[in-house]
């Protein structure tokens, strides 16, 4: 099986399984955000206590890039202090410019072949900057 193939499938697990969809009852980090170009949109809602993500959750529309990958990253981030989460984020940016980054949650390296169109680069990166855009003000709800 090539690797492309593989990171297909990947993709279409988490698209087809999302994994921690949903929302939370009571206090949560909520951000909401959108991505005009392409009609992709996301509520992505955060536990943060004592700076550390205890739980992450997100509802939302969107092409299987989009959904992926906020089914990554929300599983990802989970246990991670709000410092490991931002590095992770910045590290996403850095794969979608095309630098070699490595992941404790290897199913986010199936994302890599995203760089390769740049229109999608907006999609892969909306819940990222949703969880970005969240930690920067975890105090306040959007």
């Amino acid at each position: 099986m090539e690797l492309d193939d593989l990171y297909r499938r990947v993709i279409m697990d988490h698209y087809k399984n999302p994994r921690n969809r949903g929302t939370f009852d009571g206090d949560a980090v909520t951000v909401n955000l959108n991505n005009p170009s392409c009609g992709d949109r996301i509520t992505l809602q955060l536990k943060v206590e004592e700076g550390v993500v205890q739980d992450a959750k997100f509802q939302g529309e969107g092409c299987s890039i989009s959904l992926s990958s906020a089914s990554m990253m929300t599983d990802a981030v989970k246990g991670k202090t709000m410092e490991e989460a931002m590095g992770m984020a910045e590290n996403f940016s850095c794969m979608m410019r095309g630098q070699d980054v490595d992941f404790d949650y290897d199913d986010i390296e199936a994302l890599s072949g995203v760089k390769k169109f740049p229109a999608r680069i907006k999609c892969a990166t909306l819940a990222w900057n949703a969880m970005r855009k969240g930690l920067e003000r975890p105090e306040s709800n959007d």
